[in-house]
């Protein structure tokens, strides 16, 4: 035990504690049959990233989740790592190579580039697991866990050559999503959709056989730098208009070639002109609709967002952009062009390379999802549980509509596919099913000169949909890793955002239920259960600025979160985030809303501290001791509220964590604690520390109260409820809270019968005090404090009320109380408690001739507008000449002047 300092400081708390828990193993993750297990894997951050807002939103639930977990007395794993986020390292180590040395990774050759990343990694790749250690997460940092590590390595491309063998796998020509800036498919999910202004270009394509008087077809599009790959005009097979041309051809403008008028229900008749320019080698759309009709597909943009000798002499080497206005002008000069008209479309941009995607044909490697209808029935049947349960929904939608996976990548920085290819055999020959032309293995093949590998990697989430098998020892454990599968597989709970259900929480999903286990077709509910990597998922939203938008650092709107933490502590951070934090929801950010936090933190500081200002601290040893202390025999009213009140509290916030509804945990505890305890409580209580018979029992019930609401916050602010769990002398032989489990809402207040009447009359009377107090304020005597007041009250609630005449002094501010008793209430103000009127004496309060003087002035004054506004409204003019929204706001402002009136005229009325 020691004395709490005057003030709180955050910084020098935060930091002594924190470096505590690391050096005594705080967080360690051990197996112990003894007790329940609970295990969160930690959705890895990029390897390059910094804290950001979402960060501090994700991190600080799961923290507050594995927390709660310890306070339970679970065995608790918090397991932490890194991803090594291929396209985004790979695009900084490149930026930072051209700026510092002039060079591309060319320049260097594979080998020596892939040197120069992990040498990057080395240097920064451990800022934002610092980061997070200052926010107060408590991951088990010895089992620091990085996509690249050896051992997880091995486990990305065993599933690999599993999937392979099992059929999953395949090398196919398909239609992705291109970046012509790091050269390099991408994933729907490193596409960000931008608006961006540009026309619908109408043009001519010529028929070949002019049909009676039309000679052309017209068609729109907003691309003109991919005609040149055209190869069909469609048309709907039911569009009256053109069906009767479906087989017949138009000229392609250039290069020019006749290309035939196709039928496919795709084309919507009502946008643009009805017929649609078919490019199969430049979008999704066309390449299927290509697929049905047997289309040629002529690739005319490269690989890096140029045209090529395809495109025709005028294009070959032209950026995909200035193409398109050479090739509207050559349209114009034509006669080809019919108008540009300006439009406005969303384009989808790299995010690393920020430049518009493009949609691109090529050689790569797909993944056909596994156990697609097991995934769907683990939720469907609740064996995974979505929080809120409304996500779902989107899950399934997703899985409904799930399209094979472009796992490759064209990149060198993450896992090579574990491919190889015989020497000497065209690719384009290979029989993928021989293994004397394709080997496939994690180690490679025996005689590695006579084979090349693939020189694709895996997309990042080909690696981190393992994250929970593969870092307890998939697939090849040893003995103890065993035991760790054994004991934390499945894991309890996943914490992650909204955005990558799709991306990651549904492979994580199926990556379990086909991988984890023998090889099996159909799987029961009970294996479903026991191969599935998580049993519960919380969802949260996105984290926004007060307008809703996105944070950015482009925007401006991204405040940094070590700042926040200089500002408002860690603790102070951690809880305005969640106060903020409605469940599954967006948030609306701004540093106000935090601010709430630092203020708790203040508060919980100062009635810690007044607590022991008050008098010796007894025995806190344990709950027992405390419980011990308390003589119900001399609890009153007050004190058997707020032994109710902190019974209910408790169990509200067991309902929290049971529910996964984390949004009213914060409010739940600032509520009890802010204004049960120390607004009303201790307030009550002053009376009670000068009386030497009572004084001990009070106390007794605070260090109670204290003591539970230190643990029931500690998840949200581990670290002022660590120094103040000390400070106040809690569990001495317990080195941390943590290890002192947290009573549950029967054992809060065990052995003592709490009054159920009482919680009833101390209500009852905190609504009298606030009346009293609203009464007061009415007539502007909020700070005068010798009013007298009566109080017109029989029988047990006259009772109640005597025996609190002194506590309803003093909370509300009153120099006498007394009954009404035969005095005439005739023009005294009043007001309705649940314990009977109160009525004011304003004659002890104020100058009454004063104060009528003062109020005829203002009633005459009102009767004036009130006048006006009524003649305003007798006017047939106004009424029917104005809008009718000045119309109402006059009847509105009427209504609101003739309410001030009368009540002005009461008021005046009481003063006689």
């Amino acid at each position: 035990m020691s004395e709490i300092a005057k003030a709180y400081e955050p910084k020098e708390v935060e930091q002594r504690w924190y470096a505590n828990w690391l050096e005594a193993g705080c967080f360690k993750g051990q197996v112990d049959d003894a007790r329940e297990p609970y295990a969160i894997m930690i959705p890895p951050p990029n390897v390059t990233g910094m804290l950001h807002m979402g960060h501090v939103l994700d991190n600080t639930l799961q923290d507050i989740f594995i927390r709660r977990a310890r306070l339970e007395g679970k065995a608790v794993l918090w397991q932490p790592g890194t991803d090594h986020a291929g396209i985004a390292t790979q695009t900084k180590v490149e930026k930072q190579l051209r700026a510092s040395e002039g060079k591309s990774k060319y320049d260097l050759g594979r080998e020596a580039f892939v040197e120069k990343v992990w040498e990057f990694r080395e240097e920064s790749g451990g800022v934002i697991l610092k980061q997070l250690q200052k926010l107060g997460a408590s991951c088990d940092w010895d089992r620091t866990s990085f996509t690249l590590d050896d051992h997880y390595s091995k486990a990305v491309l065993t599933a690999f050559v599993d999937f392979y063998k099992r059929g999953y796998i395949y090398r196919g020509k398909r239609m992705v999503n291109w970046c012509p800036a790091t050269h390099t498919a991408i994933s729907d999910e490193e596409v960000n959709m931008k608006p961006q202004k540009g026309y619908f270009y109408k043009m001519r394509y010529e028929l070949v056989e002019p049909d009676g008087e039309r000679t052309h077809l017209e068609i729109s599009t907003t691309r003109p730098e991919t005609l040149m790959g055209d190869t069909a005009v469609a048309v709907h097979p039911e569009d009256e208009r053109y069906k009767h041309l479906i087989g017949k051809t138009v000229w392609r403008p250039f290069p020019k070639a006749p290309i035939p008028i196709i039928g496919d229900e795709y084309v919507d008749r009502e946008f643009g002109t009805g017929c649609l320019k078919v490019t199969p080698a430049h979008d999704k759309n066309d390449f299927e609709i290509g697929q049905r009709h047997g289309l040629e597909v002529i690739e005319v943009i490269d690989h890096d967002g140029k045209l090529n000798a395809l495109a025709g002499e005028d294009f070959d080497g032209m950026e995909r952009f200035e193409a398109r206005k050479v090739a509207a002008q050559k349209l114009e000069d034509m006669g080809l062009l019919i108008e540009r008209e300006p439009y406005e479309n969303t384009v989808g941009f790299s995010e690393r390379g920020d430049v518009p995607i493009e949609p691109r044909l090529s050689e790569q490697w797909f993944l056909k999802y596994p156990k697609v209808e097991e995934a769907k029935r683990a939720v469907e049947s609740g064996i995974i549980k979505f929080h809120p349960d409304r996500w779902k929904k989107t899950y399934l939608h997703w899985l409904n509509g799930i399209q094979d996976w472009c796992i490759s990548r064209q990149l060198w920085w993450g896992h090579r596919i574990p491919v190889w290819y015989k020497k000497g055999l065209e690719r384009s020959t290979l029989d993928f099913n021989d293994p004397e032309q394709v080997h496939v293995s994690v180690e490679g093949p025996a005689d590695p000169e006579n084979w090349e590998q693939e020189e694709d990697v895996l997309d990042t989430w080909a690696s981190s949909y393992l994250w929970p098998m593969a870092n307890l020892g998939w697939p090849e454990p040893t003995e103890a890793q065993q035991k760790e599968l054994d004991f934390w597989y499945p894991t309890s709970t996943l914490v992650t955002g909204f955005d990558i259900i799709f991306f990651w929480v549904a492979r994580m999903i199926m990556a379990g239920l086909e991988l984890y286990g023998e090889d099996k077709a159909e799987l029961t509910d009970a294996e479903i259960a026991a191969r599935i990597p998580f049993k519960n998922i919380y969802i949260h939203g996105l984290i926004r600025d007060e307008k809703g938008r996105k944070m950015s650092k482009s925007l401006g709107n991204s405040p940094d979160p070590l700042d926040l933490i200089e500002k408002f502590g860690a603790d102070g951070l951690r809880f305005g985030i969640c106060n903020i934090a409605p469940t599954g929801s967006d948030i609306l950010f701004s540093e106000d809303r935090i601010q709430i936090g630092r203020n708790f933190c203040n508060k919980l500081w100062n009635a810690a501290r007044f607590r022991q200002m008050s008098g010796e601290m007894a025995d806190n040893s344990g709950l027992e001791a405390i419980l011990g202390r308390i003589d119900p025999a001399k609890c009153d009213d007050y004190d058997h509220w707020i032994l109710g009140r902190l019974a209910q509290v408790t169990e509200d916030v067991e309902k929290c964590f049971t529910g996964y509804e984390l949004a009213p945990l914060t409010h739940n505890i600032y509520a009890f604690f802010w204004s049960d305890f120390c607004d009303w409580y201790v307030e009550a209580s002053k009376g009670k520390l000068k009386d030497a018979s009572l004084r001990d029992n009070c106390l007794a019930i605070q260090d109670l109260v204290l003591r539970q609401v230190l643990q029931l916050a500690n998840p949200v602010m581990p670290h002022i409820t660590e120094e103040l769990w000390k400070g106040l002398g809690y569990d001495a032989s317990q080195a941390f809270i943590q290890n002192a489990r947290i009573p549950h809402a029967s054992e809060v207040v065990a052995g003592i019968e709490v009054d159920a009447g009482a919680v009833e009359r101390v209500a009852n009377l905190q609504e009298l005090i606030s009346q009293a107090r609203a009464l007061k304020a009415q007539y502007n005597l909020a700070n005068k404090r010798d009013v007298e007041v009566f109080y017109g009250a029989e029988g047990e609630a006259a009772q109640v009320i005597a025996d609190n005449s002194a506590l309803i002094q003093t909370l509300a501010g009153i120099g006498s109380l007394n009954t009404i008793g035969g005095k005439s209430t005739d023009g005294l103000p009043a007001v309705v408690t649940p314990l009977g009127p109160l009525y004011l004496d304003l004659s002890s309060a104020i100058d009454v001739d004063a104060e009528k003087a003062r109020l005829s002035k203002e009633l005459e004054k009102l009767n004036k507008l009130v006048a006006v506004g009524e003649n305003k409204l007798k006017n047939p003019k106004f009424v029917d000449g104005a809008p009718a929204q000045v119309v109402e706001g006059a009847r509105k402002q009427l209504a609101e002047t003739t309410e001030k009136r009368d009540e002005t005229q009461r008021i005046l009325n009481s003063l006689g």
